[in-house]
């Protein structure tokens, strides 16, 4: 053997071993980035194997208006994590407004062009309110939301004193309520666009759009990122922090307001349990946010993907049958398995 040959066969193995590693770091990115997506598939495959009736529209559509709350909750809770605070408050905000929307049309006999704009101005008030306990008395954004849920919960009971809301409600002092809901405020949660996509889904995905567009393409986006990245870096580079953190839990407020309403307008009763699991379901929405596309930071894209991926999971789980007690398990165990995969490939090993 001449020694080129020697040299050529000497290296060839460590070639191969060179090359096996760079593919499995390829499989391992993928893995990662499309973990959430892969999930997702897997979960559509098995249901519609299980249960044909699953992938039908109608279904289909189904999910997506029974997860359309779900996200635009998840997306103000989204922008809350990009100012690197949470909003613990959006459940209890939805909930009041939709008693507040109910208690309009009912009580005071407002229609729907006066009933919505109110209510979203509610949840943007409740939003300063937050944002003047976070940025002013400068109280831990968890403790404030916290406190502000607590009290949001209470208050919605007491202009009825503990009385869901409808036609013909006594109230406190023996009066009884002679207001109606507005038929077009109902449209809004009951009807569909061509007569196929809810309109609640239509709204959803305008939201979507919207705060997209403005975090992922635009200076104040940046600047949400910047701000809860590093608050002295942004404050350096001439930004506001006070205001953006104020614009974040306005938002928040205002889209968790805007969840009421389509609640209201599906239920068309201000019942005082609704919003009970919105706050979970939408933290959820957001943590999966995470790990769509390998990320790993707050994104509007990956919380729509997120609440799609939860409203699949257990519409499934219910059209098998599964017992409701153990879905809130499964719900969790696919959570860790998303963000394990997530940041566990990711993580850099030697």
């Amino acid at each position: 053997m001449t020694p080129i040959d020697h040299q050529t066969s000497a290296q060839t193995p460590a070639l191969s071993a060179g090359a096996l590693s760079i593919s499995f770091d390829r499989l391992r990115t993928l893995v990662r980035t499309g973990a959430v997506f892969i999930l997702l598939a897997a979960m559509i495959v098995g249901f519609s194997i299980a249960q044909p009736a699953f992938i039908n529209l109608a279904n289909q559509m189904s999910i997506l208006q029974a997860v359309s709350v779900v996200a635009i909750l998840g997306t103000g809770v989204t922008v809350t994590l990009a100012v690197g605070g949470f909003d613990l408050s959006i459940g209890a905000v939805a909930a009041s407004s939709v008693m507040a929307a109910s208690y309009a049309m009912i009580v005071w006999g407002l229609n729907a062009p006066l009933t919505v704009p109110l209510v979203l101005a509610f949840g943007a008030i409740v939003g300063l309110f937050n944002a003047f306990l976070i940025v002013k008395l400068r109280v831990p954004d968890l403790l404030a939301t916290l406190a502000v849920m607590f009290l949001l919960s209470g208050l919605q009971l007491i202009p009825t004193a503990g009385r869901s809301i409808s036609s013909g409600l006594i109230l406190p002092d023996g009066s009884t309520a002679t207001g109606s809901y507005d038929p077009a405020f109902l449209l809004i949660g009951r009807s569909a666009l061509f007569g196929v996509v809810p309109v609640p889904v239509v709204v959803m995905l305008l939201v979507a759009l919207a705060l997209y567009i403005l975090t992922e393409h635009t200076r104040i986006g940046r600047l949400l990122f910047a701000t809860g990245g590093n608050e002295v870096a942004t404050r350096l580079a001439g930004a506001s922090v006070p205001r953006l953190k104020t614009l974040a839990y306005v938002l928040s407020g205002t889209l968790a307001s805007l969840g009421g309403v389509i609640v209201a307008a599906r239920v068309g009763r201000g019942d005082v349990s609704s919003g009970g699991s919105l706050l979970m379901d939408a933290v959820a929405a957001s943590l999966i946010g995470f790990a769509v596309l390998g990320l790993r930071r707050p994104n509007v894209f990956g919380t729509i993907v997120g609440a799609v991926f939860v409203g699949i999971l257990l519409n499934g789980l219910t059209m098998l049958n599964a017992p409701y007690y153990t879905q809130d398990f499964v719900k969790g165990a696919v959570l860790v398995g998303a963000l394990a995969l997530t940041y566990g490939l990711g993580r850099n090993t030697r």
